[in-house]
């Protein structure tokens, strides 16, 4: 693919949590309207190497690209490029003070000044797309769980990003719950999303994912098209893993 469809690149990414080498030489480009999707058993890196793409955690060495640009370090120029990639965490980290609108809003109107009332029409529009429109005066702790998650979503997609990061969504959701952010996800990526998601719901990862990566102890052990890896991991890693979640 051409260069400038590159929206994420990792180099040579490498991280160190003392002497745990929690991500080591990771090598991984996302292209526009990608989504990818990482897998892998616990304590693989997945959500670090999630978390690393908008800076949330450091790294010790190698290099992330974010439309060809190296990742800023730190003030403003940091600030812009986390605006520019939508974040949706496994806990919902809406304000708990403020209404789900206010929430919505809040990020149009403070980092990229938007007038109060075209950010709210916006926000409308968001919350009518992932079905809380009507919620839209309450505060987050009288919506459930899966009504949070998809505010949160609504919330990353109000600042126009270039590609949205999901770091386990469902995880800390009831059953009934899961279902109803998961759609909201693939409507994202039918609509040509970017997308990075670490998830371990396998039927999505089948259904939406363009590429499925597979990690373990830190490491970037196979990655392929859904099907491919579903059907025919290469690695007696992959195929350990599922096998495990398949035993369940």
């Amino acid at each position: 693919m051409a260069e400038q469809s590159r929206v994420i690149e990792l180099r040579h990414v490498d991280k160190h949590y003392d002497k745990l080498h929690v991500l080591q030489d990771i090598n991984l480009t996302v292209h526009k309207g990608e989504v990818v999707v990482l897998i892998g058993p616990s304590g693989s890196g997945k959500s670090t190497l999630c978390r690393t793409i908008n800076r949330l955690e450091t790294i010790d060495s190698g290099e992330i690209l974010i439309e060809g640009e190296p990742l800023p370090q730190e003030g403003k120029a940091l600030a812009q490029m986390r605006a520019e990639i939508g974040m949706v965490f496994q806990s919902f980290n809406l304000f708990a003070h403020k209404t789900i609108l206010q929430n919505v809003t809040l990020g149009p109107i403070e980092v990229l000044k938007t007038p109060k009332d075209v950010a709210e029409r916006e926000a409308m529009e968001l919350l009518e797309r992932v079905g809380v429109a009507e919620q839209a005066h309450k505060v987050p702790a009288q919506l459930s769980g899966g009504q949070q998650q998809r505010v949160a979503i609504a919330r990353s997609l109000a600042m126009h990003p270039k590609a949205m990061l999901f770091d386990e969504p469902t995880s800390a959701l009831d059953p009934e719950m899961i279902n109803e952010v998961l759609e909201v996800m693939v409507e994202l990526a039918q609509e040509g999303m970017t997308m990075v998601v670490v998830t371990h719901e396998m039927n999505f990862a089948r259904r939406v994912s363009n590429r499925v990566v597979f990690m373990a102890d830190g490491q970037i052990v196979e990655e392929g098209a859904p099907d491919e890896f579903f059907d025919r991991p290469k690695s007696q890693r992959a195929k350990d893993f599922l096998d495990s979640i398949r035993g369940h």
